[in-house]
């Protein structure tokens, strides 16, 4: 029996095989997703192109529930780890796919200083650091779909306003997510966010990706990672970053050429890999931040030849090998998920970057607008 998510594809998919020769063939459907615990309505938004590609993104926490790409040989895959209805998004604490914040990541302690005023934040992360925006962040709410959009790009727009004090964030925040589909086969997410008082903001998306096939038997530890970086932000016990920034040259983390990903997971002889339990960490990207999203990491089954490109404009990139994914939930394909079996590239600001002033600001002023654009460019790899 077909999920209501797949159902939404295959209804996209027949009706762009129906348009006329040289038709606009980027398109949406829209339909229900479930309820939440408490009984509230979460409705799907599948955007479909003509080259077989499909993004399915949902209310609850603007998140998206499936990414479809071709190989080589046109075989078609879900790469996108998820569940299948919107009970089990409430249900697993798992990220999956979701729009984090209102800070994503962590905040050491969780605490941080603005305009000499100290915050105090949840310490939903194992009791020594606020994770993701807190208790309740902007992945565990309802987003409202703002405009849906149908031709050469489909796309839709979510908004959601959090209000001052929310998980313990001064100042109204009202962010807007839109994710929109081309017929490149490029899915863009573009966050945004406007504040009545000065506050901090790092939005991201949690996506975990497997190129070979989201709950597939091997997992994404065969995949094959590229990133651009030259260095990372190592961590304390608590995962929070010490402040520096160490070359990546002659450690695990150095990816500025290809590798298996699984071949360096496991390298005790790095410490920083015992901490993370693998690889849980921000890769500092190369090239200027706040312009022009560039190349930031390359994502390749060698089996399937399924690539993906990832585009951002931001400093950081959080490299993270689903190290607490520990067998206890149920994928949309009802397989079990495990440890390693999907991979997060999350660009973003550099995590505790409140409390580190030789990091980026993420300070945000009435009168501005905060930005965030990454680009999911999908290829194959012909061999």
């Amino acid at each position: 029996m077909k999920t209501q998510a797949n159902s939404l594809i295959g209804a996209v998919l027949i009706a762009a095989a129906a348009l006329p020769s040289g038709a606009l063939a980027a398109d949406y459907a829209r339909g229900a997703f479930g309820k939440t615990p408490d009984g509230e309505a979460v409705e799907a938004i599948t955007l479909s192109n003509s080259h077989g590609v499909s993004a399915t993104v949902i209310t609850y926490g603007a998140t998206l529930q499936s990414l479809v790409a071709p190989d080589r040989a046109g075989i078609k895959a879900d790469i996108a780890l998820g569940f299948k209805d919107a009970d089990a998004y409430a249900r697993n604490a798992s990220y999956f796919g979701a729009s984090v914040g209102r800070f994503a990541n962590r905040i050491g302690k969780g605490k941080f200083t603005l305009d000499g005023k100290s915050y105090q934040l949840a310490l939903n992360n194992n009791g020594v650091a606020a994770l993701h925006g807190g208790v309740k962040g902007y992945d565990k709410v309802v987003w409202k779909v703002v405009e849906v959009k149908r031709g050469p790009v489909a796309s839709v727009t979510f908004s959601h306003v959090s209000p001052d004090g929310d998980q313990g964030y001064p100042g109204t925040l009202t962010a807007t997510a839109t994710y929109a589909l081309d017929e490149k086969n490029q899915l863009t997410i573009t966050y945004g966010a406007t504040t009545d008082k000065p506050t901090i903001v790092n939005l991201t998306n949690h996506a975990l990706f497997n190129l070979a096939g989201e709950g597939s038997a091997e997992g994404a530890m065969g995949n094959v990672l590229t990133l651009a970086s030259n260095g990372y932000t190592p961590v304390d016990a608590e995962l929070i970053p010490t402040g520096v920034i160490t070359p990546v040259a002659g450690t695990p983390f150095d990816f500025r050429t290809p590798h298996v990903i699984g071949t360096r997971v496991r390298d005790a002889r790095d410490p920083q890999m015992v901490i993370g339990r693998g690889y849980d960490h921000n890769m500092v990207l190369t090239g200027k931040a706040g312009g022009a999203p560039r190349l930031a990491a390359r994502l390749t089954d060698p089996k399937s030849g399924r690539t993906l490109e990832i585009l951002s404009d931001q400093p950081g990139i959080q490299f993270y090998t689903g190290n607490f994914i520990d067998g206890t939930m149920v994928g949309k394909s009802n397989k079990i998920y495990r440890q390693g079996d999907g991979v997060a590239l999350e660009p973003q600001h550099f995590p505790d970057a409140p409390n580190k002033p030789a990091f980026a600001s993420v300070r945000l002023d009435p009168g501005q607008t905060y930005r965030n654009v990454m680009v999911f460019r999908l290829t194959t790899d012909k061999k």
